[in-house]
């Protein structure tokens, strides 16, 4: 039976890269900067937890958008 915390989770690049206009996060994953260059080197768990922070922000980013129109 396996973790799926130490089971490595697929990357979220949606191969849609581009900066945020605040340059803050990727258009395509939500990830950041520092998450994008951290995720090949990343453990598992840490790994995780980048997805579930950029899942976060989608979500957000989401939940603005709608609240717009």
């Amino acid at each position: 039976m396996s973790d799926s915390m130490t089971d490595r989770p697929p990357s979220p690049c949606k191969d849609i890269c581009a900066l945020d206009a605040s340059a803050s996060v990727c258009t395509g994953c939500c990830r950041s900067i520092a998450e994008i260059a951290e995720w090949g080197s990343a453990t598992a768990s840490r790994q995780h937890e980048i997805v579930r922070r950029s899942c976060a922000r989608m979500r957000s980013l989401a939940s603005r958008t709608h609240s717009k129109t």
